[in-house]
């Protein structure tokens, strides 16, 4: 049954393959504290592993009925993370963005908060998860304060 939560990360992974940083993203100035683009693809892989086994273990020891808030939650985290790279990347509005991150900043503790209680070692795995997004998020909040001028047409 692993099977399902893994096909849940990649979709939302794959998010990052159809929506691709582009031009659009090579001229926006960012901070020096960036990490290389190549980084981005083996952390976030790393990290939805850990997501889809996090899951899991709740869904294990619990079950669908028995763990339905932890997994509703989870569920809404990951669709938060999907929309992420599209707003971003597709709509090329880091302001948006902005408040989306913090919005799956808290679904994140939110799910570690409702998987503690089911399975420590699930809470757990989400916790580097948490941490990178709370990087991620200090990045994406520079990237719009250093760019907040550009503005896709429309989107004023």
């Amino acid at each position: 049954m692993l099977i399902p939560f893994a096909a849940g990360c990649f979709v939302a992974a794959a998010m990052g393959a159809v929506f691709r940083p582009g031009e659009w993203y090579k001229r926006l100035d960012k901070p020096r504290w960036r990490p290389p683009d190549w980084l981005f693809a083996p952390v976030w892989t790393a990290l939805y592993l850990a997501i889809a086994v996090s899951g899991w273990l709740v869904w294990r020891e619990a079950g669908m009925s028995g763990a339905a808030l932890p997994l509703g939650v989870y569920a809404t985290q990951l669709l938060l993370n999907a929309a992420w790279t599209p707003i971003f990347f597709g709509l090329k509005r880091p302001d948006l963005a902005a408040a989306g991150i913090v919005m799956l900043w808290v679904a994140i503790v939110a799910t570690i908060v409702q998987f503690y209680p089911v399975s420590a070692t699930a809470a757990w795995l989400l916790v580097p998860y948490l941490a990178w997004v709370s990087f991620a998020a200090a990045l994406a909040f520079s990237v719009w304060r250093r760019n907040r001028d550009i503005v896709p047409r429309g989107a004023r």
